[in-house]
């Protein structure tokens, strides 16, 4: 196995351990048997090693890239992201081992520098992604360019809570309103385009909308007040992913 390889194996299973591991440029060498020397050669940063490894870990995840798809509509490779994503969590059993996994590791502690450390990690990738979407539609020209930094956050808000919607005991068919709700937010992102630019937007005036009404209904038009929550996962790089 190359070092960079060893490196990230060794970065992923101290994740595996403890989601809130500091991953420090000695800790990770010492794991992977590599000197920090050669650790810096391949990752001039702390950061930098977090950002690899989450980039890995998301492209084991989420094998291929729906957004490149061109026999598709860009609606459709939108949507079909955001599908592959929810995937990830499960339904009903699953969903809930996923939510219980999130809330131990970075709602019930205190909200110590490592833990803040590890939920911005994953948060800060998970925006990488989605913007990542939305720069390609941009350039196709299905999007007009800007700032996408609303829509992506918007979308992270709609995919947190359909994902947390799933681990609830609801009435309703879960695939039924996810399916209108992907398709009102996908709608709202391809018709209002990137944000204004600074000064010209214009105040919201709406009542906040609880988190389990996200946009239940097909062409509404809701405005949501909800702090997007990134979906989180760990596990080894080259094995099996748990779900958190």
């Amino acid at each position: 196995m190359e070092t960079r390889e060893k490196i990230l194996e060794a970065a992923a299973e101290m994740i595996a351990e403890d989601v809130a591991a500091k991953l420090s440029v000695r800790a990770v060498a010492a794991r992977a048997g590599v000197s920090i020397g050669s650790l810096r050669f391949h990752f001039p940063t702390q950061r930098a090693l977090q950002d690899s490894l989450l980039e890995r870990i998301y492209e084991h995840l989420l094998p291929g890239d729906p957004i490149r798809d061109q026999t598709l509509a860009p609606r459709e490779r939108l949507l079909n992201c955001l599908r592959q994503v929810l995937a990830l969590t499960g339904t009903n059993e699953d969903a809930r081992t996923a939510w219980g996994a999130t809330y131990r590791n970075f709602i019930e502690p205190e909200p110590t520098e490592p833990v803040r450390a590890a939920y911005l990690r994953l948060e800060r990738e998970a925006e990488r992604r989605v913007e990542h979407w939305l720069t390609v539609l941009s350039e196709e020209g299905a999007l007009p360019p800007g700032d996408h930094t609303r829509n992506v956050r918007f979308l992270l808000a709609i995919l947190n809570g359909l994902s947390l919607e799933r681990a609830l005991p609801t009435r309703e068919s879960v695939l039924l309103t996810e399916t209108e709700t992907l398709n009102a937010a996908v709608d709202q992102v391809l018709s209002t385009g990137p944000a204004s630019p600074v000064g010209q937007t214009r105040p919201c005036t709406e009542p906040s909308t609880p988190l389990h009404r996200l946009l239940p209904k097909a062409g509404a038009r809701e405005q949501i007040h909800v702090c997007p929550l990134p979906l989180v996962w760990t596990g080894s790089v080259g094995g099996n992913l748990q779900v958190l």
